[in-house]
């Protein structure tokens, strides 16, 4: 599955043909420099390493630093491996927005935001144990009993309760691309992606 590496720029909505607004996530996807070229002879599987973000050259790992040489590029922050390009590829290529096309669809693979500690209120949508009458008292955002007495004597693995919440990978399918900007490295996509903005995702075809 062939794809680049982006980031997220920000939300922002359009108006389609009919008239109808839409809201919409801005990413920048370029430029991607092609760091390594790996092939079954030589890696045992046929994938594309692609870079993206630039970098310090002091915070970059010595190995990096001599992959990037390789390259001929400076250091780069966003390090990921693509399989399915159909495009031949060579060291150094520089992939840029125009890999996809208006009216296409997506994949989306982001970082969600972190909310922190939760309660089940938050983090699962409880209700509450009930209302603050009769002698109940803060019980609205309570998450009640969680298991049973002697039988089975425990609290089974996976039970909705309060804990972090957010700051997982969160992969959104199916995102139509409304525009594509040449000449700013920039996509338009329908509806939002996971993640924060300035963070890193991934976009796959």
């Amino acid at each position: 599955m062939s794809g680049l590496i982006g980031r997220k720029v920000g939300m922002t909505s359009v108006f389609n043909q009919d008239g109808k607004q839409m809201a919409c996530t801005v990413v920048e996807v370029g430029p991607n420099v092609v760091t390594q070229v790996k092939t079954v002879e030589t890696d045992g599987y046929n994938a594309i390493q692609l870079a993206y973000g630039d970098a310090k050259e002091k915070n970059t790992p010595a190995a990096l630093k001599g992959i990037f040489k390789k390259a001929n590029t400076t250091a780069k922050r966003k390090i990921v491996e693509f399989k399915g390009f159909e495009v031949p590829l060579t060291l150094g290529d520089v992939l840029m927005a125009d890999l996809f096309e208006v009216g296409e669809y997506v994949d989306v693979v982001g970082t969600s935001k972190g909310k922190g500690f939760q309660g089940v209120v938050k983090r699962h949508g409880f209700a509450g144990v009930g209302m603050a009458t009769h002698g109940q008292h803060d019980r609205q955002r309570a998450p009640g009993s969680i298991g049973a007495s002697s039988d089975p004597s425990k609290v089974f693995k996976g039970m909705r309760m309060a804990g972090r919440m957010g700051g997982v990978r969160v992969k959104k399918t199916n995102l139509q691309i409304l525009k594509v900007l040449k000449d700013q490295n920039l996509l338009v996509i329908k509806g939002s992606i996971p993640g924060a903005k300035g963070s890193f995702i991934l976009l796959e075809k």
